[in-house]
């Protein structure tokens, strides 16, 4: 089966001498929900680069649904829909006529361009905007009329990058049901993010970069077993007893009323709340202390750059 996208020994090397990709290998596979991670300078900006055609490899190949992104432009352009970081459409045009212009330079006659871009305006919720200039919108607004206009064509892949930057949290979950409803009609994602919180949350199989290197791709769940250990936060009813301590588990009492317990893997959580009962002590409520893939994340980088 082809896949949505395979990178093949790509590399790159600037101008000045700086390689930025040494020989990257990955593959996305169709229907896929991917995340590509990496600290800034990591060579994730140059990889979308090469793959929608704004900078030039140096070596190695990628494939968007099997077109070769140099060799058959086109056709990977026309299976491609990027939203780049940075804003990039004419402040003054209307909303309506960035996203039917956009759909233009695929080749759409008018009348698919229009109702392309009715529907998906209406779905991210601008429709009532259509006829406002682009610089009268809210920073989520702005947001959403990129990918509006990434969209319109119809494309196989979509490329995000950092598309909830900010954005506020209301928003952002909006967002984020729109992608998966997305991903669920079959459209493969790649998507790039420093909220290591929305990788987990919408991912299924991660790459991590650094130093134009993957050092780590699989499976979220992969990747998320390799946790050693994680800790919890306790909220409690009642401020911790005055030399507590929990048998079998490491603690730590950051208030009087709160407790952080790490649990090795293999540990049962319910053992917790057992011993926590046994001493009279009431949850009101829990949550770990930090994301899991976060903590995943910066062991990693911080191996690899030992």
């Amino acid at each position: 089966m082809v896949a949505a996208l395979a990178v093949e020994n790509l590399s790159k090397v600037y101008g000045n001498g700086f390689e930025a990709l040494k020989g990257i290998t990955l593959e996305v596979q169709k229907g896929d929900f991917f995340a590509l991670l990496g600290p800034n300078g990591a060579g994730k900006s140059t990889t979308l680069g090469i793959i929608s055609g704004l900078v030039q490899k140096t070596a190695g190949n990628a494939y968007v649904m099997g077109h070769d992104v140099n060799g058959d432009a086109f056709d990977a352009r026309r299976s491609l829909g990027v939203v780049p970081q940075e804003f990039n459409f004419n402040q003054f045009e209307k909303v309506y006529d960035i996203v039917v212009t956009q759909a233009g330079y695929f080749g759409l006659r008018p009348a698919e361009a229009k109702a392309n871009a009715e529907e998906l305006l209406k779905a991210l919720d601008l429709w009532d905007k259509r006829d406002t200039p682009s610089r009268m919108l809210s920073g989520g607004m702005k947001r959403r009329l990129m990918i509006a206009r990434a969209l319109v064509h119809k494309p196989d892949v979509l490329i995000l990058d950092e598309p909830t930057a900010g954005v506020d949290i209301e928003l952002r979950r909006s967002m984020w049901e729109f992608m998966e409803e997305l991903n669920r009609k079959g459209t493969t994602i790649i998507l790039t993010t420093h909220y290591l919180e929305e990788a987990e949350q919408l991912c299924r199989n991660i790459a991590i970069i650094n130093k134009g290197e993957i050092v780590q791709c699989t499976s979220k769940r992969e990747l998320l077993s390799q946790l050693t250990t994680e800790t919890f936060v306790f909220d409690l009813c009642e401020p911790v007893p005055e030399g507590f301590a929990l048998e079998e588990f490491e603690c730590a009492i950051p208030a009087e009323d709160t407790l952080e317990v790490t649990v090795e893997k293999g540990q049962s959580i319910n053992r917790i709340f057992s011993l926590l009962t046994e001493k009279n002590l009431e949850v009101r409520s829990m949550r770990t202390k930090s994301n899991r893939l976060e903590e995943l994340f910066v062991n990693l980088v911080r191996e690899s750059n030992s």
